[in-house]
């Protein structure tokens, strides 16, 4: 069997000759290759290729001076660049032990599966490796959520989370993979339906350097994981909820240093309309930017209609609560119903749309993705 280790790395230039050294080792039997994907901002690459002359098997390196879809594009990238179809993916920090990776192989040898994912949480693994309890607590929850969005193709897996597994990719369907963040094995299991098996394994402290996980790492896994399951719309709507959030303590903040209510409000929405702005560039449609209008175009068409929504909208709520005799609470609650589909629908159809496209092509474009969500089995 021919393998290709794969390893994604970001600044982790002092792990890479242990790295190297232990992969060596416990890959004698076969014919491996390591396939560093970099996007780092040190010296990362430098030392790679430093240990790459005197390594005992052959070390590649692709640097990327553009990263595109972060951990997980890495991954992607990797993939497809291995020169072996057995691929086993793998952290940079040593906290995946490259000692586990015959305990793969030779599961993968049982001819059973598509994927043999390391888990920390099945068997005698464990998490020990994590830097202190709150991170075992969202490790833990982070997992149990997603076992609970993905019931059918998770049944099997108990540690969707991690980053040590070996694939097949040749079982890899690489046009439905939309890589965003570092959650790259919940991508691949999630978009097609795969054999997967586990085996244990001891998730280690870091050899060296300082972890990357970060609210902003967070973030990125809530919109992946929101857009796998129900598509775009729900990162939208996640989006639009925190921006609901941040009106409410605004509001209050403000008022309670005494600025009118009424100012307060104004003030409120519009830095909530441009901060959900930054956050669809960021986090929902950035697969479209690339084909859209400029940045400035966007944010003007953004803006515009939001405001304008807002001023069609708080009419209506008082003529339902004034002529329709409704509460003031469903009265908002049936409108923001409603702006919220106009909204995504105008964001995906206009602010986004292709420059090149038409009228026509975009109704056609928006009657075939409905067509498209409302086709989708229970699971992605």
């Amino acid at each position: 069997m021919d393998l290709t280790v794969i390893v994604p790395t970001y600044n982790e230039a002092p792990n890479i000759a242990e790295l190297v050294t232990r992969i060596a080792h416990a890959t004698r039997p076969w014919k491996t290759e390591i396939l560093f994907v970099d996007d780092s901002s040190d010296k990362t690459p430098e030392r790679i290729q430093q240990v790459a002359a005197d390594s005992a098997i052959p070390v590649r390196l692709i640097h990327r001076a553009d990263p595109v879809g972060g951990l997980g594009g890495a991954v992607v990238e990797g993939l497809a660049a291995a020169s072996a179809d057995i691929c086993i993916v793998m952290d940079g920090d040593l906290q995946h032990p490259p000692e586990a990776i015959p305990d793969l192989v030779a599961r993968m040898d049982a001819g059973d599966a598509d994927v043999v994912v390391a888990s920390r949480y099945v068997g005698d693994g464990s998490a020990h490796g994590l830097s202190d309890r709150t991170r075992v607590l969202v490790s833990r929850a982070s997992t149990t959520l997603t076992r609970a969005m993905f019931p059918v193709r998770l049944k099997n897996v108990s540690d969707p989370m991690t980053g040590f597994f070996l694939v097949d990719r040749r079982a890899i369907d690489y046009d439905s993979l939309k890589p965003r963040g570092f959650k790259i094995l919940l991508e691949i299991l999630a978009r097609r339906p795969l054999r997967v098996v586990e085996i244990p394994f001891h998730f280690a402290t870091r050899f060296a350097g300082e972890s990357k996980a970060s609210m902003r790492q967070g973030l990125h896994f809530l919109a992946q994981l929101g857009a796998l399951r129900f598509g775009k719309m729900s990162a939208f709507a996640l989006v639009g909820a925190l921006g609901a959030i941040a009106n409410v303590l605004i509001v209050w903040v403000l008022v309670r240093w005494g600025v009118n209510y009424v100012v307060a409000a104004v003030v409120a929405a519009e830095v909530t309309i441009v901060a959900n702005f930054l956050m669809f560039e960021r986090f929902v449609f950035s697969d479209m930017t690339g084909q859209a209008s400029g940045f400035a175009s966007r944010f003007a068409k953004s803006f515009a209609f939001n405001n304008a929504e807002a001023l069609v909208r708080i009419p209506i709520v008082a003529v339902l609560v004034s002529g329709w005799h409704l509460s003031a609470a469903i009265a908002t609650a049936l409108t923001l119903v409603i702006a919220f589909f106009v909204r995504f629908l105008f964001h995906a159809l206009v602010v986004y749309a292709p420059r090149s496209e038409k009228r026509s092509d975009r109704a056609q474009r928006a009657l075939a993705e409905i067509d498209r969500q409302a086709s989708l089995p229970g699971e992605l």
